[in-house]
Formats: C-alpha cells, sequence, structure tokens
C-alpha cells in the first residue's frame, strides 16, 4: 500500500546548487531522490518545503514523498544516510497523513542568518557565516529591522525567477541574537519568496555601515523593483532553521536555537 512519508533533513549546503532538482547540478532534492529510487527500486518524487538557495543550509528542512517501503521508517533512513553524503543527514522518516504537504501546510519558517565580526575569516565556522569588510552600527541595525516587520510586498526583495507572483508576505519577527564575535538575524515568517531574507540581510547591512538612510527603506518598498534595493548578502550565513505545521503554535513564542 503506498503511503505518504514526512521526512527531516539536516544538511551543509556549501557544495550543493541549492534544494531544488536542477539539470547538470548536484542539488539536495535530487540525491534524495536517486538514494530513495536505489533503496525502493521505485520511482520517488520528494517534495520539499521549499528551495533553499545554492550554498545555503539547513537543521529542519521537512519534504514528504509517496511510496510503497518495503522496510521499517528507521531502517530506510540508515539506508538513506548510508548513501548520502555525509554534509546531508536524514534526521527522521515517519509516516504521516495524506493531506500533510511539506510546503502547502506549513504556517510558519524560521530562518538565521550568521553575520561574522572576526577580524578574519575563521576557518571553522566561514562556511556558516558572512563576514563583511566594512564595520557594522549595531544600534542603527536594530533601528532598520522593524521596518520590515509586518505585511508587505516584498517584491524588491525577491530576485527574479521565483514563479510566484503573490509578493505579499508577513513577518511576525526578526530578531538579532548577539553571541561571541557573532550577530545573528533570526526572521520568522509565513513564507519567503526567492532569496528574500539574503536580500534583507544585504539592505540591514548597507544601513549598519552607513551606505543606505532609515528614510530610504520605506521608498524600496514602494519602487517594487528589485534594482532599487543594495544586493542580497552571501548565502553561506543563511540556515533554515525549522518549520511548523501546527495553526495553533506561534513560533515566536519559543525562543530561536543559539547556534544554527
Amino acid at each position: 500500500m503506498t503511503l505518504r512519508y514526512k521526512i527531516e533533513i539536516a544538511y551543509d549546503g556549501t557544495d550543493f546548487s541549492g534544494w531544488q532538482l536542477q539539470p547538470n547540478a548536484i542539488s539536495i532534492q535530487g540525491l534524495l531522490e536517486k538514494c530513495a529510487q536505489q533503496i525502493l527500486s521505485q520511482h520517488i518524487r520528494i517534495i520539499g518545503s521549499g528551495r533553499t538557495d545554492a550554498g545555503a543550509h539547513a537543521l529542519g528542512q521537512i519534504a514528504h514523498f509517496d511510496g510503497k517501503l518495503t522496510m521499517g521508517p528507521e531502517r530506510f533512513q540508515a539506508g538513506l544516510n548510508a548513501l548520502l553524503p555525509k554534509t546531508i543527514r536524514i534526521l527522521k522518516v515517519e509516516t504521516t497523513t495524506d493531506d500533510f504537504h511539506a510546503q502547502y501546510s506549513a504556517h510558519s519558517k524560521i530562518y538565521h542568518y550568521r553575520i561574522s565580526s572576526e577580524p578574519c575569516d575563521n576557518p571553522f565556522t566561514r562556511r556558516y557565516t558572512y563576514r563583511p569588510r566594512t564595520p557594522i552600527d549595531v544600534d542603527q541595525l536594530q533601528k532598520a529591522i522593524p521596518l520590515f516587520i509586518g505585511t508587505h510586498d516584498f517584491t524588491t526583495f525577491a530576485n527574479v525567477g521565483g514563479k510566484v507572483k503573490n509578493r505579499v508576505r508577513t513577518l511576525f519577527r526578526i530578531d538579532l541574537l548577539k553571541e561571541e564575535r557573532v550577530l545573528c538575524l533570526a526572521f520568522e515568517g509565513n513564507g519567503f519568496l526567492y532569496k528574500m531574507v539574503r536580500n534583507i540581510v544585504g539592505t540591514l547591512l548597507e544601513v549598519a555601515s552607513g551606505k543606505l538612510a532609515l528614510e530610504e527603506i520605506p521608498k524600496l518598498f514602494k519602487a517594487k523593483d528589485r534594482r532599487a534595493a543594495p544586493k542580497g548578502a552571501p548565502a553561506c550565513g543563511l540556515t533554515l532553521i525549522r518549520i511548523n505545521y501546527d495553526a495553533s503554535v506561534q513560533m515566536s513564542e519559543f525562543p530561536c536555537p543559539k547556534n544554527s
């Protein structure tokens, strides 16, 4: 009997072309499907909660697939981890309801963007943080953050290439978490457009470095033109932390994980 399965995935995205299946490129989705088909000897299509950019990471990516397991979920999980590169790990496999959809059932998502204040690139963290080359004024950064919270048309902060026509999204919060030599911007929203988080971070950093005035941000929203805003921050600092599928749970009531 065909059942629907939910899988939780963590990965270091540095060496991959992103989540989404692409021709002539190595993607997370493509590797998962290849390994699943090798184990089960059947066609498997794995649907993710959303695309992550080339070079971006995940601690809690969620996906689902329909298939006939010839073994228990735990054994299937072990089989996937044995075939996948060590930079991709399957954290959990479980059966779910037929109406569950990894993307459309989600109520909110949390992303972290980590910014390093190290004097030079740290070889142990450089794959997971971005180190700007100009000083950051944290006070200015904190003043700019509230301008992005709430329901807005984020067209200016979405790269072309996304197929979604409705560019209105709601950001519930952007928390600034301070760690030793790292600033972590924690985004929680009901959905994110293509490269939206990275583009917002790029704009925040322009404000924090004194290159963009706070008064310009509302004008950027009104422009509804990606070319009007600063370039996005690099993918290396971005991590998908977790996804909420329970409508009764407001993730903003809970602290974000300290490390991503």
